[in-house]
């Protein structure tokens, strides 16, 4: 199989109710950039062989709705989830030493631009030190929400069923706050376009929520096969 094509697999395996392999996750404590280099959007560790990769998934326990927590703000402010009630979410789970996560920014800087007037809130949730977040979220001019935390982040990333997250992951809810997603690896534009799709055709109530998470995984298993063809 082609590395390009392993990358679109990995991308369509990782929706709401999809495959995900667990990375074991380089503590924040010691490690300023990964030891291995995990490829975009394949969301597992890296493997010696294509099969051992696919072997290793696991479905990941992924809550119904939305669970309610905190974590501090760029600026130190414990913040509550909360304080986008009524809005669709994008929530973006990364850290500085991940390179998958630094080329998503521009993506999630580009989203939350032209979603902003469709009640749609980008937020960005770094398990990594709160100096190196800020210095980091100065120098690439991100411009949506960020929560910063370390062991109390990794918590909240288990309340989504990533107990050994990989990263970046990222968390797609409608505007009442149900889970219609959950996507593990470099998410990129044709991908996030897609589940945004559905998620406003759910906003809409153009379609039930079930009818949204299998269209949304019919959807990325079809992009996957495109590019593995």
């Amino acid at each position: 199989m082609k590395a390009s094509g392993l990358r679109y697999l990995g991308a369509a395996l990782v929706v709401l109710l999809g495959i995900w392999a667990g990375l074991k996750f380089h503590s924040v404590h010691r490690v300023s950039e990964p030891q291995v280099t995990v490829p975009a959007g394949v969301a597992s560790a890296p493997a010696p062989n294509e099969d051992s990769v696919l072997e290793a998934a696991a479905h990941p326990v992924v809550p119904a709705r939305l669970p309610d927590f905190a974590l501090s703000d760029l600026s130190g402010k414990p913040t509550s989830i909360g304080a986008w009630s009524g809005k669709s979410l994008v929530i973006n789970f990364w850290a500085t030493w991940c390179a998958p996560c630094r080329r998503e920014i521009p993506l999630l800087k580009t989203l939350a631009a032209d979603w902003a007037g469709r009640d749609l809130t980008v937020v960005g949730i770094a398990v990594d030190y709160a100096d190196k977040v800020r210095r980091f979220a100065g120098q690439f001019k991100i411009d949506y929400p960020v929560l910063i935390g370390e062991q109390d982040a990794l918590e909240v990333a288990a309340k989504f069923g990533m107990t050994s997250p990989a990263f970046p992951f990222t968390v797609f809810t409608d505007r009442r706050g149900e889970v219609v997603a959950l996507f593990v690896g470099e998410l990129h534009r044709p991908q996030a376009d897609f589940i945004l799709s559905e998620v406003q055709n759910l906003n809409q109530q153009r379609i039930a929520l079930p009818e949204a998470r299998r269209a949304i995984a019919d959807g990325l298993q079809a992009m996957a096969a495109k590019n593995t063809g």
